[in-house]
C-alpha cells in the first residue's frame, strides 16, 4: 500500500512511501522507487530475496544482441543488491514470522531508498532492519548500500552473504561471458563480464565493512560459484547490540568515454576501477552520501526551482517524482545514448529510444537544461548513420529514423513479433518498426523547437541543419503521387494512434512530413544568406540544390487533411471516419490497460472508431498555430470519447489541450491520472518500469499546460491558467540562454530576466519586453 503523506518538515511532499509489504505485488516499488544517474539505473529490489522479485542493474548504451533472431537490448548486469541472511540459521523473509513498523521509501530530495522494519522471528526473536541505499549522481560510478541491525529482545545469531551475483539474465536471455573473479586482500570483490556480441567488459568491484557495535567482526568466508562471487559474514547479537554493514559498489564499462578508444586494455580499467573502489571505501557511506546528496541539491532542485503550491499535496510531489525520474533516465554524461522508453528501471521496451524522447521528454531539458537537450539531439544526429541505413533499405532516399533505436549506428532495432492474438493465438506482427515514420519528423521538429528556444547557432551549424535537411529529403523520397486527385499522399502507415495500422493520409504524419519539409525551405535559405560556407558544405554532401526544389513543389502537392465543414472535424486518416463505433464505457473505465484486446485482435479494432492515444490532438499541440480555437475544440471533442489512453504517452496531451480550451476541472483530472499511471493505487501498472515519457508528461503538463509556456511561431508566449485549487507555481525556465524566473499566480505574472538581458514574450495577446522584472495582471 502506498502513503505520499510520511514526509514532514522539510522532507513535506519528497517522500514516496510503501508502509505494507506484499511478496506479491513487487514490481511497483521495485520500477517507481528505482535509483540512478543517467550512467546506471538501478531497481529497487528488497535485500533479501522473493520469488516474484526483478532484479535489474542496467548501464546506458551497453547493447548487446543474444541471439542472431533477437534484437539488440540493454543486458541485465550482475546484481550486488542481494543480501542472503539467516537469523540463527534459518533463512530470513518476511513471508514467515510477524513484520510491524514496515516502511519502505524513496526521499526525493536526497535520492535514497531506505526500508525499516520491526520483525520477530517464528522462535520469538524481535529484531530492528533498517536498509538504505542510494546511487551517487556526484561519482556516477558508485553504489551505496547499508544495512543495520538491532536485536531488540534475545541473544541472537546473525549471518549474511554478499557479493557480486552475475548468474542474470533478461528475462532468460543471457548477454554475457563468464569472465575472471577475483577477492583482494579478503575485502575487495571483482567479477567482470562480456557482452557476447557487441564485446563490452563490465567490471563490477565491492567491499564491505561490517561491524557489530563499532568493532568489526573477523575476517568473513571467500567464495565462488559460477557467475558468483561472495563474502560470507557472521556475528552474535545480545539484545541492545547493533551490526552495521557499509557496503560500496563501483561500476564501470569499456564503453565509458574515457575507455572506449583504440588503445582500450582492460587491465587499465580493471586497475582504474578498483582504485575507485578503494578510495570510496576509504571516505566511507556517510561521506559519499552526503557528496551525492549535494550534487542533487545544486545540479537538479537548486537549478529547476520548481514550486506549486496547491491545496492538494499529491501535485506538488509527483512534479517532483517526474523532475526525479528525468534525472535519473538521462544519460546527460554521453551524447552517443538515448533514453529508454522504461527508462533504466526495467526490461520494457529493452531500453530502446521512441518518439516519446522528443516529443515527451526533451521539451523539459529544452527549456530547464539545455546543455542536456543538446546531447540528447546529438544522440539522434549520430543515430543518422542509422537512419540513412533503414532509408536505403527500403528503397527511400535521405534519412529514416528508425521507429525503435539502440545504439546509434545499429539502425532499426523494433522487435517484429509481440503478444497474443486473442483470435488466432498467434503472435501478432508488430509493424511500427516497417511503417511508423512520423518519428522522422518528431525528430526534425525537436531540433527546430531546441534552436528556436535556445538560439543555440553552433549547434545548428554542426549538426541541426544537416539533420532537418536529410530528414525532408527522405519525406520527398516518400511522398507518393495520386494522378487521380493531383496530389501527393503518403500511404500505408500507423500513425501516433497505433490501433490503425496500414491507412492512408494520416493526419498526423501528413502535417508533420510537410512540416519537415517547411522547415528544410526555411533553414536552406537561412544558412544560404548567413553562412555560405557551411550551406556549400552541405550541399557537397546532400545535393541540396537538387532537393530544394523537391521539397518546394512535394509540400505545396502534399495532400493536408482538413477540418471538415459540417463539424470541423480532421479526418484521422482516409477511413476513421467511416469505421463503425461501438459503446467504449468499459474500456474507458478499465482497470488495466489493453482489456480491448481481451475481446478483439488488432484487425479487428482496425475497423472501429477506437484510438489508443492521442493522434490528431497531439497534432494540434506541436503545430498549435495552424489550428483556430474552434478546429481544436471540436477535434478534442470528437477524439477524446474514441481515445481509450491504452497508451501513458496520451493523458498528458489531451490534459494539455484541455486547459487551453478552459475546460480546466477535465485538465487536471486528466494530469492527476497522468500522474497516478506510476503512483496510482495500480499494484501491476509498473511491473516492467516506469513510464518515461508519461512523466515527461506530468511535468508538460504543469508547465507548459497550467503555466502556459508555448514556443508560438518563434516566439515565446506564457497564458497561464493554473487549477483553481492551486494558490501559485514558480519555476525557472531558460529562454536564448538566459534563466528566467516565472512566478504564477491565480491574477498575476512575475517574469525576471536573471542576467538583465531583454526578453520579449507575449502573454494573452498582448506582448511584453522585460529586461529585468516585470508583473502583469492576468485578466483572462
Amino acid at each position: 500500500m502506498m502513503n505520499y503523506t510520511l514526509g514532514k518538515g522539510n522532507y513535506t511532499n519528497w517522500i514516496v512511501s510503501e508502509v505494507e509489504f506484499s511478496p506479491d505485488t513487487l514490481g511497483k516499488c521495485e520500477s517507481i522507487m528505482y535509483l540512478g544517474n543517467g550512467y546506471m539505473g538501478m531497481r529497487s529490489t528488497t535485500e533479501e530475496p522473493y520469488l516474484k522479485e526483478t532484479r535489474n542493474l542496467f548501464v546506458s548504451g551497453t547493447f548487446n544482441k543474444f541471439d542472431e533472431e533477437e534484437v539488440t537490448e540493454l543486458p541485465n548486469l550482475a546484481d550486488i543488491t542481494r543480501l542472503d541472511i539467516r537469523v540463527d540459521g534459518e533463512r530470513f523473509s518476511l513471508e514467515f514470522g510477524e513484520t510491524s513498523e514496515y516502511v519502505r521509501q524513496l526521499n526525493l530530495k536526497t535520492a535514497e531508498l531506505t526500508r525499516s522494519f520491526t520483525w520477530t522471528s517464528p522462535k520469538g526473536k524481535a529484531l530492528r532492519f533498517h536498509f538504505r541505499r542510494f546511487v551517487s549522481l556526484e561519482n556516477l560510478h558508485l553504489i551505496g548500500i547499508k544495512m543495520d541491525v538491532e536485536s531488540l529482545t534475545h541473544p541472537v545469531a546473525i549471518s549474511f552473504d554478499s557479493g557480486i551475483n552475475a548468474q542474470m539474465s533478461n528475462s532468460g536471455s543471457q548477454h554475457f561471458h563468464e569472465g575472471e573473479r577475483r577477492i583482494f586482500d579478503k575485502r575487495f570483490v571483482q567479477l567482470i563480464q562480456t557482452t557476447i556480441q557487441s564485446k563490452i567488459d563490465i567490471v563490477m568491484n565491492t567491499a564491505h565493512k561490517v561491524a557489530v557495535n563499532g568493532v568489526e567482526v573477523n575476517e568473513p568466508v571467500m567464495n565462488m560459484d559460477r557467475r558468483k562471487v561472495w563474502l560470507s559474514f557472521d556475528a552474535n547479537l545480545d539484545p541492545g547490540d547493533q551490526l552495521t554493514m557499509d557496503k560500496l559498489t563501483t561500476v564501470y564499462t569499456s564503453r565509458d568515454k574515457d575507455f572506449d578508444h583504440p588503445e582500450y586494455d582492460l587491465s587499465k580499467l580493471r586497475e582504474h576501477s578498483l582504485e575507485d573502489l578503494r578510495t570510496s571505501y576509504e571516505q566511507g557511506y556517510e561521506a559519499l552520501f552526503q557528496a551525492h546528496q549535494e550534487a542533487w541539491s545544486q545540479k537538479v532542485w537548486n537549478a529547476y526551482n520548481l514550486e506549486v503550491n496547491s491545496k492538494d499535496n499529491f501535485d506538488m510531489l509527483a512534479l517532483r517524482f517526474a523532475m526525479y525520474h528525468l534525472t535519473i533516465m538521462t544519460p546527460a554524461h554521453d551524447e552517443r545514448m538515448g533514453i529508454g522508453a522504461k527508462a533504466l528501471s526495467g526490461e520494457g521496451y529493452k531500453g530502446h529510444s521512441f518518439w516519446d524522447s522528443e516529443v515527451f521528454i526533451l521539451p523539459f531539458f529544452m527549456y530547464a537544461n539545455p546543455k542536456v537537450a543538446k546531447s540528447l539531439l546529438k544522440y539522434r544526429y549520430l543515430g543518422l548513420v542509422g537512419a540513412r541505413k533503414k532509408a536505403a533499405e527500403n528503397g527511400y532516399e535521405g534519412a529514416m529514423y528508425p521507429w525503435e533505436a539502440a545504439w546509434p549506428t545499429d539502425g532499426e532495432v523494433t522487435p517484429v513479433w509481440g503478444a497474443v492474438d486473442i483470435v488466432t493465438g498467434k503472435q501478432t506482427k508488430i509493424w511500427s518498426g516497417f511503417i511508423e515514420q512520423h518519428i522522422t519528423a518528431d525528430i526534425a521538429n525537436a531540433v527546430h523547437q531546441y534552436y528556436t528556444i535556445t538560439g543555440d547557432h553552433e549547434f545548428m551549424d554542426q549538426y541541426g541543419y544537416e539533420m532537418i535537411f536529410d530528414t525532408a529529403i527522405f519525406w520527398a523520397s516518400r511522398l507518393e503521387w495520386n494522378e487521380e486527385k493531383q496530389e501527393y499522399h503518403i500511404n500505408q502507415v500507423v500513425g501516433p494512434d497505433e490501433y490503425k495500422e496500414h491507412v492512408d493520409n494520416n493526419a498526423f504524419t501528413n502535417h508533420m512530413a510537410h512540416h519537415n519539409m517547411q522547415l528544410a525551405i526555411h533553414y536552406a535559405d537561412v544558412l544560404k544568406e548567413e553562412n555560405p560556407g557551411r550551406f556549400a558544405e552541405l550541399n557537397e554532401r546532400l545535393h541540396l540544390d537538387t532537393a530544394y526544389p523537391k521539397w518546394q513543389s512535394k509540400s505545396e502537392k502534399l495532400y493536408l487533411p482538413q477540418p471538415r465543414e459540417e463539424d470541423l472535424v480532421i479526418p484521422q486518416d482516409d477511413t476513421y471516419l467511416q469505421l463503425k463505433e461501438i459503446d467504449l464505457t468499459k474500456y474507458k473505465n478499465q482497470e488495466k490497460v489493453g482489456s480491448l484486446f481481451n475481446e478483439y485482435n488488432l484487425e479487428q479494432v482496425n475497423q472501429m472508431q477506437i484510438t489508443k492515444q492521442a493522434d490528431v490532438v497531439i497534432l494540434q499541440l506541436l503545430l498549435e498555430q495552424a489550428f483556430s480555437a474552434e478546429v481544436k475544440k471540436a477535434n478534442f471533442d470528437y477524439y477524446e470519447p474514441r481515445t481509450l489512453h491504452d497508451s501513458s504517452l496520451s493523458l498528458s496531451s489531451h490534459a494539455i489541450l484541455a486547459n487551453d480550451l478552459k475546460e480546466e476541472e477535465l485538465a487536471y483530472s486528466l494530469f492527476k491520472r497522468a500522474c497516478e499511471i506510476d503512483l496510482g493505487p495500480s499494484k501491476h501498472s509498473s511491473d516492467h518500469g516506469v513510464h518515461a515519457a508519461s512523466i515527461g508528461g506530468i511535468w508538460m503538463s504543469a508547465v507548459l499546460g497550467f503555466a502556459g509556456v508555448r514556443v508560438l511561431d518563434g516566439k515565446l508566449r506564457i497564458n497561464p491558467n493554473l487549477p483553481k485549487h492551486w494558490d501559485d507555481m514558480k519555476f525557472t525556465i531558460y529562454w536564448k540562454g538566459q534563466p528566467v524566473n516565472l512566478t504564477i499566480t491565480q491574477t498575476s505574472l512575475t517574469v525576471k530576466a536573471e542576467n538583465k538581458e531583454t526578453i520579449v514574450f507575449e502573454t494573452y495577446g498582448n506582448t511584453y519586453e522585460c529586461q529585468d522584472q516585470i508583473e502583469i495582471n492576468l485578466n483572462k
